[in-house]
């Protein structure tokens, strides 16, 4: 007789425990896929996202991102925001 495997505490975090997220964009401010390292970033918090963005921008900029804006869900909270220099 074998015993269950145990429920699994590794989840992805819900639409609710992080609804922030940055949209990118290029220059003609149309949506762009972000490098597969960065692809589906959320954070739990605004200062989260904002950090988030601080630290990689410059490697956005360089795979064409010209401008970001941050959702908190759907709701927009600011931007574009440009990422030159």
């Amino acid at each position: 007789m074998s015993l269950p495997e145990p429920a699994s505490t590794l989840r992805a975090p819900t639409l609710a425990e992080q609804p922030w997220w940055w949209r990118l964009e290029d220059a003609a401010g149309a949506e762009v896929q972000a490098p597969d390292e960065h692809a589906g970033q959320r954070f739990a918090s605004q200062a989260d996202a904002e950090s988030w963005i601080g630290e990689i921008w410059s490697g956005l900029a360089e795979h064409g991102v010209a401008a970001v804006t941050l959702f908190e869900v759907e709701r927009e909270v600011y931007g574009p925001m440009s990422l030159s220099a």
